[in-house]
C-alpha cells in the first residue's frame, strides 16, 4: 500500500488519550513546523495558534468543551485562531518578509502588497472574517497528515464554545477569534474507535469525469 494511503487510513479521530504518554519536544516542533508551512491564500497566513499548556487553563476550556476529555487528556492542544480583520501592517509585514526572505528589492515587489489590498480592503467584515478562518481548515487538513506520518494521534474538534474560548483566551482585543481546537498524543488502548473500520464513500460516489 502506499505509504500515504497507509498513514491516512491509521489515522482516526481519537475519543480517548493515553493521558500518561507525552509527545516528543522534537516531534511537536515538526508538527509547529507542519503549521507554519502550511499554504494559506495569498501567503498571508491571517492566522495565530495557541497552544495550551497550562492544566488549570485546559481544564477551564474543557468545561466550555462540552467536557469533551481530550482537551485534558491529549499530550498537547493547540487552538487555531484566525484574525478578525487585516490591516495594511499586515500585508506590509508580509511584504517586507518576502523581500528579507528572498533578497529582493521592497520596490519591485511593492505591487503585490497593492494588489492585496485592493482585493482584500473592500472585502464586507465578516465576508473576511469567514475568508481568514477557512485558511485555518488549510493548515488543520496539513498537520492531520504530518501527524498520521510520525504516528501521533490528532483529533481536530469544532465542539467548543468558541465565544468563551475568545473570552478566556483574550482573543478579541487582538483581533482574534477560535475556528477549532486540534488534540495531539497518543490513543488509549481502550478507546472504543480504535477497532472501527474506516467508514467513507467509495471514488465512484466522490468523483466526476467531464
Amino acid at each position: 500500500m502506499n505509504k500515504i494511503i497507509e498513514d491516512l487510513n491509521w489515522r482516526y479521530a481519537v475519543k480517548k488519550y493515553d493521558n500518561t504518554k507525552k509527545i516528543s519536544a522534537e516531534d511537536f516542533n515538526t508538527i509547529k513546523e507542519s503549521l507554519r508551512l502550511s499554504p494559506s491564500s495569498f501567503g498571508l497566513q491571517p492566522l495565530k495558534y495557541f497552544v495550551v499548556e497550562n492544566k488549570e487553563l485546559r481544564e477551564e476550556l474543557k468545561v466550555h468543551s462540552f467536557n469533551q476529555s481530550q482537551i485534558t487528556d491529549a499530550s498537547h492542544m493547540i487552538v487555531f485562531c484566525s484574525f478578525i480583520d487585516i490591516k495594511e501592517n499586515h500585508i506590509d509585514q508580509y511584504i517586507e518578509n518576502i523581500a528579507k526572505t528572498r533578497s529582493q528589492e521592497i520596490e519591485k515587489i511593492v505591487g503585490f502588497g497593492d494588489y492585496m489590498k485592493k482585493e482584500i480592503f473592500p472585502m464586507d467584515k465578516s465576508l473576511l472574517a469567514n475568508w481568514n478562518s477557512k485558511q485555518a481548515y488549510i493548515a488543520l487538513g496539513q498537520v492531520l497528515h504530518t501527524c498520521a506520518n510520525l504516528r501521533i494521534d490528532a483529533t481536530p474538534m469544532e465542539g467548543f464554545k468558541a465565544d468563551k474560548y475568545d473570552e478566556i483566551l483574550c482573543l478579541t482585543e487582538q483581533n482574534l477569534k477560535s475556528i477549532l481546537v486540534c488534540a495531539f498524543g497518543y490513543r488509549s488502548s481502550d478507546d472504543l474507535n480504535s477497532s472501527l473500520k474506516k467508514v467513507r464513500k467509495s471514488q465512484d460516489e466522490l468523483f466526476t469525469l467531464k
